[in-house]
């Protein structure tokens, strides 16, 4: 390896930081143009940082193994009665003895 970074590692940044920055900037012009957001657009609009989240879960429940869905199940549940920090530090603290446990 010659160089520090490559030409074409360095062109599929620069397209991906632009196709991200003309996608934030279209959905905000969009959005900014319309006098009233129709009710269906709004409901898509409060579902997506559920969609986020289960993108960034589910794969991790399915191929995580034993300790992490278990410990995505104990997080799951505590969440319905706690706040964010304790179900971070619950689940991390369950994954830890599972993983101590396990293996």
């Amino acid at each position: 390896m010659d160089t520090l970074f490559h030409t074409q590692t360095l062109l599929i940044i620069a397209a991906g930081a632009i196709a991200t920055y003309l996608t934030r900037v279209g959905g905000y012009v969009f959005i900014t143009r319309m006098k009233r957001i129709p009710p269906r657009a709004e409901a898509a609009l409060n579902a997506v940082p559920a969609a986020v989240l289960t993108t960034l879960v589910a794969p991790a429940a399915v191929t995580g193994g034993f300790d992490v869905s278990l410990t995505m199940a104990v997080a799951f549940l505590i969440g319905l009665r706690l706040s964010l920090l304790p179900v971070l530090a619950i689940g991390w603290a369950v994954v830890m003895v599972l993983r101590h446990v396990i293996g």
